[in-house]
């Protein structure tokens, strides 16, 4: 190690993953481009009609008809809506939704007719007879009262003496046959009822966030300064905290003893308590076994032997558990020489954002650069059903002789050229790099964080030693000297995952098969590629370390990780538990306390100046934004915490297996480290 520099900066790594990652960024961002030229995202936004033509849309024919009206809604409950993600009935662009009850027999010979001609198909003429028109879904049957959702007419439910009803009372004096259809109506609206709930649910969730946004910056405020002081804190309590959770884990334990064996004690002599476990067998109604002296006599042997464990490793790991206590310590100090590290999550989630939202557009783009199919769809039997058509030459066509009551209508976007049928790859394509980019974005925060922190330990006198700018020297030097090594590792990752995603899309298509050796072989390969991936996840983890304090490659990096922390493995264990534990409670405490503060805030248990809470519809939409925020902020700041952990760890491990504590390879270890270990360094002789 005397030729080596702690510094992460020899020269550039994995040059080739390197060019790898450039040339896949140029070729994303070409898909992107023909993405974009092919795409219309209006596909996913806006309402088309039975042709395929936006509603309300500007430059378009349906400009001033903003609203899509169903011929019959009853029909959009049918299978083929999940086949083809379109309504089979005609459906036509309105400018407004019907606001009356009305059939069409009824208007056809009465003043109402105008009206209801602007619900029947663009440009009709009233030269056939009411068979005639209804056959070829020229009008509708029926208008029934309906309110505009989501830029589509759905019809007005409400409830009526514990009916549910559409549109006002009155129109169903109409006579028999007109409350005949109004039912069916009915049943076929209770589909969309839940859609209309749903809205009336959000526009309350969206009040309750406009009047209380401010209390919940508050809440989460307050979460952010609990977690720094927990950190802080954890510089001189790190160690009270771990022997009490050890203390009172063996205080249970033996009390859980004492107990059973109380109750083993005033079994004895009851009637029945003799039986054996064997004897007894299985029994559904658990509780029996508790009326059993082997059951307790069981209990207490388990107990015993679990507490003889832990007092065991407690008097032959003490000195690690110690040490565990001094590496939490010293990261407590790293932090606090290097505190613009707990704001650099910041850095990479808004880049995970940028990633994220390149992949969404990306998706959608692609989704939406289809054309236009049009298919049959016929109410009957139809050999020709779900053929592709061409509605201008359909009337006149043999499909429309074979299916006289067939209409050709506008089915879903696809195509069948070169470019379209590449949708597929892709869509894969872009999948794959979404991982990749974002396992480098996550990397690239790992060996930033691990090259600040290193550079802490590896100060001899600190933190007189520490760069200038610790954090923004470790992040350049990673861009500059480690890009293809991030890749590297992140690559590795990405194809896992990738793999991961096909098996779980063939797993939803083989769960309607019956071949049990298929659905066996299936689950075994999902597991097997989670524990992969979790593997990976922790040796790239390490691996990101060793480059950030040596500078070489991925591979030696991630060999040089694995075999130093195998060759240390109890101490791996130990402190990875103790640093656990200290986490959970710390997220425990920060969730906790800010959820119970926000519970008897909203809900007016207590005021911090009179009448603060904001009225609300439902107070627990500020309460869990309050919990879910904090959570993700303590997860935050613990994440670098765990990093300046980990880090610190390696170092040490390396710091005890290259230095001998001479004048040429001193300790670079905190001297309560050295006082535990029974090291020290020697002082230079004066010559």
């Amino acid at each position: 190690m005397e030729d080596e520099r702690k510094d992460g900066a020899y020269g550039c790594t994995d040059v080739i993953c390197c060019v790898f990652l450039l040339l896949a960024i140029v070729g994303y961002v070409a898909v992107g481009i023909i993405a974009w030229t092919h795409g219309d995202p209006r596909k996913v936004i806006y309402p088309t009609d039975s042709r395929g033509e936006f509603c309300g849309q500007r430059g378009t024919k349906n400009a001033n008809k903003p609203y899509l009206f169903y011929f019959n809604i009853v029909k959009c409950a049918s299978p083929l809506v999940l086949l083809e993600f379109q309504c089979p009935t005609p459906q036509i662009c309105v400018e407004k939704c019907p606001d009356r009850y009305l059939t069409y027999l009824n208007a056809r010979n009465s003043r109402d007719f105008e009206y209801f001609k602007q619900f029947c198909v663009p440009g009709f003429q009233n030269n056939k007879g009411v068979a005639e028109v209804l056959r070829d879904g020229d009008c509708p049957a029926v208008l029934t009262p309906s309110q505009p959702l989501a830029q589509r007419c759905f019809p007005a439910i409400h409830a009526h003496k514990g009916v549910l009803m559409v549109g006002n009372e009155t129109t169903y004096e109409d006579g028999h046959g007109a409350r005949k259809n109004v039912t069916e109506l009915v049943e076929g609206a209770k589909k969309a009822n839940w859609v209309l709930e749903a809205r009336q649910l959000a526009m309350r969730i969206f009040e309750d966030y406009t009047v209380s946004w401010y209390w919940i910056v508050i809440g989460l405020v307050i979460a952010m300064v609990m977690s720094l002081l927990f950190i802080i804190l954890l510089r001189f309590l790190a160690g009270i905290m771990v022997w009490v959770m050890i203390i009172m884990v063996i205080l249970v334990l033996g009390y859980g003893i004492i107990h059973c064996y109380m109750e083993y004690s005033r079994l004895r002599g009851e009637a029945g308590s003799d039986v054996s476990l064997v004897d007894l067998g299985f029994q559904t109604d658990l509780r029996v076994y508790l009326h059993l002296r082997q059951t307790w006599m069981a209990f207490m042997i388990i107990l015993s032997i679990l507490e003889v464990i832990i007092i065991l490793l407690l008097i032959f790991l003490r000195k690690r558990i110690l040490i565990a206590i001094a590496l939490i310590k010293e990261a407590s100090r790293a932090i606090g020489y290097v505190m613009c590290s707990m704001l650099y999550p910041l850095v990479t989630f808004f880049l995970l954002c940028l990633c994220i939202a390149y992949w969404a557009c990306i998706a959608v783009f692609l989704s939406t650069s289809n054309e236009t199919v049009y298919k049959i769809f016929d109410d009957v039997a139809c050999p020709l059903n779900g053929k592709t058509c061409n509605p201008e030459t359909f009337p006149s066509a043999n499909e429309s002789r074979l299916c006289p009551k067939a209409r050709c209508q506008f089915a879903f976007y696809g195509g069948e050229s070169g470019y379209h049928r590449a949708l597929l790859g892709f869509q894969i394509f872009n999948v794959f790099m979404f991982f990749w980019l974002a396992n480098f974005v996550l990397a690239l925060g790992q060996v930033t964080l691990a090259g600040a922190f290193a550079s802490y330990y590896w100060a001899l006198r600190k933190p007189d030693d520490l760069p200038a700018f610790p954090l923004f020297s470790a992040f350049s030097r990673a861009l500059r000297y480690h890009t293809g090594s991030l890749a590297f590792g992140a690559l590795i990752l990405a194809i896992v995952q990738i793999i991961r995603v096909i098996l779980e899309y063939l797993d939803q298509r083989l769960k309607a098969a019956e071949n049990n050796f298929a659905k066996f072989l299936m689950t075994c390969l999902k597991c097997c590629f989670w524990c992969l991936e979790k593997f990976i996840k922790f040796l790239n983890r390490n691996a990101y370390i060793m480059i950030a304090i040596y500078g070489t490659n991925f591979c030696t990096s991630a060999k040089n990780a694995f075999f130093l922390l195998m060759r240390n493995i109890i101490r791996v264990a130990v402190l990875d538990k103790v640093t656990d534990f200290l986490f959970l409670l710390g997220k425990l405490l920060i969730v906790g306390s800010v959820g119970i503060l926000a519970f008897f805030f909203f809900t007016h248990r207590i005021r911090i100046v009179q009448d603060t809470a904001p009225p609300l519809n439902y107070y627990w939409v500020p309460i869990l934004t309050v919990i879910i925020g904090s959570y993700l902020i303590a997860h935050g700041f613990f994440s670098v915490y765990g990093m300046c952990v980990d880090t610190l760890f390696l170092c040490f491990l390396e710091d005890l297996e290259r230095n001998d504590g001479s004048a040429e390879r001193p300790y670079f270890m905190s001297s309560t480290l050295k006082k535990l270990l029974n090291k020290t360094n020697k002082k230079p002789s004066k010559s």
